[in-house]
């Protein structure tokens, strides 16, 4: 795969998480499950086990706002296969600081978040 290809299969993972962090999109379920693969889990900074259906719930219930956004910082990114990329960053939300990985994947409709983690940090 050349180094263009890996570059666009990361930018897109990161268009894509940073999508997932706005409240705007965040607010409307349907622009969420566009970027949520259906077989999605997360292992919260809570230590709590979500799910598709969990996360829209949290999601839509205005868990981030446009007065309080979350604070992205050293996000990279690496092309594990041939669609699959791993983002890991660290975001600051509301006074929670934890480091974030996920995982995306190509699917037939673009690319969708297949698992993330969070871990709270001091």
């Amino acid at each position: 795969m050349a180094d263009d290809e890996r570059k666009q299969a990361v930018q897109a993972a990161i268009h894509g998480e940073l999508r997932l962090l706005d409240p705007e999109v965040r607010a409307v379920p349907a622009r969420v499950l566009e970027l949520l693969d259906p077989e999605f889990t997360e292992i919260g900074a809570s230590g709590r086990r979500w799910d598709v259906e969990s996360v829209l719930t949290v999601t839509s219930g205005g868990s981030v706002s446009a007065e309080s956004p979350v604070k992205v910082s050293e996000m990279s990114g690496v092309l594990l296969a041939p669609g699959v990329v791993h983002l890991t960053y660290f975001a600051e939300n509301q006074g929670r600081r934890a480091w974030r990985s996920s995982l995306w994947r190509l699917t037939e409709t673009g690319w969708r978040m297949y698992f993330h983690q969070g871990t709270l940090t001091g």
